[in-house]
C-alpha cells in the first residue's frame, strides 16, 4: 500500500504539504489506475504493477488525522505495516531532495505521528519530498500551505516526480512490484 498525505481540497491541491497526494496521483497516472474509489476514509485506485496488486491511498482526513484511515485500511486490506509506504512533505530536507525511510523516528511530522499512534508501531516505510525550511521568520504552517505558482511549482513538479521514481525503485527493489 502506497499512501500519499496530504489536505483534501481544491485550496490545498498545488502546495507543499500536498506533496503526498501528487506523487500517488502521478503513480496513478503512470501504472493506469483506472479509478479513484472510497474506502476507509481514503480515496483508493488498485493498480496491477509488474504483476503485483499495489493499492494507492490518498486519506481524506486532514494531514494531522491520517492515521485513522491509514490504519482502517490496512486492517481491511490485510497489509501489514511492514508493506506500508507513506509519501510525505519535510521541513528537514532541503526543497528538491527525496529520501528513503524505513521506520525510525517521526521528526516531528503530526501526520506520521498519527499514523504511527494508529498503527501502533513506526515501523512502516517512507519516502520524505523535501521541501525545506521557510523563509526568514515565516511560520512553517503558512509555509507549507501557500500555493506554490510559477517556477516554485514547476520547481516542485520535478520534485514529485523524483520522489515517484524513488517510490518505483523501492518497491522493485523490495519485490513487490
Amino acid at each position: 500500500m502506497v499512501v500519499g498525505l496530504g489536505n483534501p481540497g481544491d485550496e490545498y491541491a498545488e502546495t507543499r504539504h500536498n506533496a503526498g497526494f501528487q506523487v500517488v496521483d502521478l503513480l496513478a497516472e503512470r501504472w493506469g489506475a483506472g479509478y479513484w474509489k472510497q474506502d476507509a476514509g481514503a480515496l483508493v485506485a488498485p493498480c496491477t504493477v509488474e504483476g503485483q496488486t499495489v493499492l494507492l491511498a490518498k486519506p481524506q482526513s486532514f494531514m494531522n488525522t491520517s492515521g485513522g484511515p491509514v490504519s482502517k485500511l490496512a486492517r481491511e486490506h490485510r497489509v501489514q505495516p511492514e508493506g506500508i509506504l507513506v509519501v510525505h512533505d519535510m521541513l528537514d530536507i532541503p526543497a528538491g531532495a527525496v529520501k528513503y525511510k524505513a521506520g525510525g523516528g517521526l521528526d516531528g511530522h503530526n501526520g506520521l505521528r498519527s499514523i504511527a499512534d494508529k498503527l501502533k508501531t513506526r515501523d512502516f516505510k517512507r519516502v520524505e519530498v523535501g521541501i525545506g525550511r521557510p523563509p526568514g521568520r515565516m511560520d512553517p504552517a503558512d509555509f507549507v500551505l501557500r500555493t506554490l505558482k510559477g517556477r516554485f511549482l514547476e520547481e516542485f513538479g520535478l520534485t514529485v516526480a523524483d520522489a515517484a521514481d524513488l517510490v518505483e525503485r523501492e518497491l522493485r527493489r523490495q519485490g513487490q512490484a
